[in-house]
């Protein structure tokens, strides 16, 4: 499957996120986009710990500060650039990230390759 137009670069605030589904009729993956200092990354919208949306309300996925992602069910931190999480029930696992390219001021996402299974 290829990239989805998610948003616009200028709808996102900078610091900022804004959710989004991708895929088709039959499958429906939630993620979101975090814009900051100018640069832009995406993740499924699944805590690795409860498999939980993250968010807890649209678009609030931040910290107050801005600084960090926060889980709304548990409290779990991940880093921005990375999706490690420093703090929480989830230490040391990272949220998925999603391809992601800007273009014209156009955000696409893509899902990541599958995983290819070992022999």
């Amino acid at each position: 499957m290829g990239k989805q137009q998610v948003a616009l670069l200028s709808d996102i605030a900078d610091p900022g996120a804004r959710e989004f589904e991708l895929g088709g009729r039959n499958c429906r993956v939630p993620g979101f986009v975090v814009r900051k200092n100018g640069q832009v990354f995406a993740y499924t919208n699944i805590c690795p710990h409860a498999g939980r949306f993250l968010n807890w309300g649209p678009d609030r996925f931040l910290t107050r500060d801005n600084g960090l992602i926060m889980c709304a069910g548990h409290g779990a931190l991940f880093e921005i650039d990375s999706g490690l999480c420093v703090a929480g029930a989830c230490l040391g696992a990272s949220l998925t990230s999603l391809e992601l390219e800007v273009i014209d001021g156009r955000v696409l996402v893509g899902l990541p390759a599958p995983a290819k299974a070992k022999t």
